[in-house]
């Protein structure tokens, strides 16, 4: 059963509020941002796209997940693979399929395929995954990233190993940050109302009476397992286009740590929470990163060492789970009609087990 028209009518506000936000940042920033500044803004909505898509998982399920950004990575390898022009992959990719090798595909058509082979791969060991639960499980997305990261980094004639691919068409621009940073917003609600993003919730809230009501815990969590590589696939893709090189490095350790900050400052079980967590923290790195390349102060030059962007963002998040466990926005989502109200998504266990019957 569908979530009712009613339930759909309180909120559906959240997304319309979140991207119409993002809008008005994306105009200013178009308009008056430098250059410097609008690669920022791009950055900060391709991180949206991939900490909502870590929502999308970790906010229904309730299960930690250190393994999302794998799934950035196979996106942002296969639209490598199948932007970069024939002549260049045929000497530094000289590995890859026939097929694969002779063909060059706009980022329009790039994307979305490297968003679906990332679901394909969440597909295939998503099956075994899920059928852990709790510490088990987010350890064994732990190992998967330690796979991915491993098979990338060493597998010189097809990713190029340690080395970076370059040759990727630089089309990114600030618009299509917010085009994709909404579509990541629509998929991820449409998903929390549907029948599925209902039966895990409950599941997350009372695992045991869920599944004595008939839901299939696994197969819940598989599709949105799915639903969310999907999501941060694009995100891996765009990642590819705004560089226009892609390394393993850049999606292991550091990004992990900064997408799971960036989920709980924000409010890991809410929508708005995953949205306001990145920006919050993008500020922060902002900020951070002026600072480590130095302030003037009356002839004097004072600068702070560099890793103090991550020593600012853990102890932030630290104070943040002290403090306020349920993030800056409490897990409420946003509305046009002001601060925000109660999460109307999260309904009570007992109606949402009804539902499922």
């Amino acid at each position: 059963m569908s979530q009712p028209p009613s339930v759909i009518r309180q909120t559906i506000a959240t997304p319309i509020v979140l991207i119409v936000v993002l809008l008005a940042m994306t105009a200013l920033t178009y308009q008056f941002g430098s250059r410097a500044f609008n690669r920022t803004a791009i950055e900060m909505f391709i991180n949206i796209m991939l900490v909502v898509g870590l929502y999308a998982f970790v906010g229904n399920s309730g299960l930690l997940s250190f393994g999302h950004i794998s799934f950035m990575c196979l996106g942002a390898y296969m639209t490598a693979w199948l932007a970069i022009p024939p002549v260049m992959k045929s000497i530094t990719l000289k590995g890859l399929p026939a097929w694969l090798l002779h063909t060059q595909l706009p980022m329009w058509v790039a994307t979305p395929v490297s968003g679906l082979f990332a679901a394909l791969f969440a597909l295939i060991v998503g099956r075994i995954i899920m059928r852990l639960s709790g510490i088990a499980a987010s350890i064994a997305t732990f190992g998967l990233l330690g796979v991915v990261n491993n098979v990338y980094s060493n597998w010189d004639s097809v990713t190029g190993g340690q080395g970076s691919i370059v040759g990727i068409p630089p089309t990114m621009n600030v618009w299509i940050g917010w085009l994709g940073a909404a579509v990541a917003i629509v998929i991820a609600y449409l998903y929390s109302i549907s029948r599925s993003g209902l039966a895990l919730r409950a599941t997350r809230d009372e695992a045991v009476a869920a599944s004595a009501s008939g839901i299939d815990i696994v197969r819940e969590r598989l599709i949105a397992f799915v639903v969310s590589a999907f999501i941060v696939g694009l995100a891996g893709a765009l990642y590819a286009h705004f560089l226009s090189i892609v390394n393993p490095g850049s999606f292991y350790l550091r990004t992990t740590f900064i997408s799971l900050s960036m989920l709980v400052v924000g409010g890991m079980y809410s929508l708005s929470g995953a949205v306001t967590g990145v920006v919050t923290v993008s500020v922060l790195i902002e900020l951070f990163r002026n600072l480590e390349k130095g302030v003037s102060f009356g002839g004097t030059t004072v600068a702070l060492p560099n890793g103090a962007q991550e020593i600012a963002i853990g102890i932030v998040t630290i104070i943040i789970l002290i403090y306020l466990p349920t993030g800056l926005t409490r897990n409420r989502e946003f509305s046009w009609r002001g601060w925000p109200l109660q999460r109307r998504l999260a309904q009570p266990v007992q109606t949402a087990l009804k539902e499922m019957s």
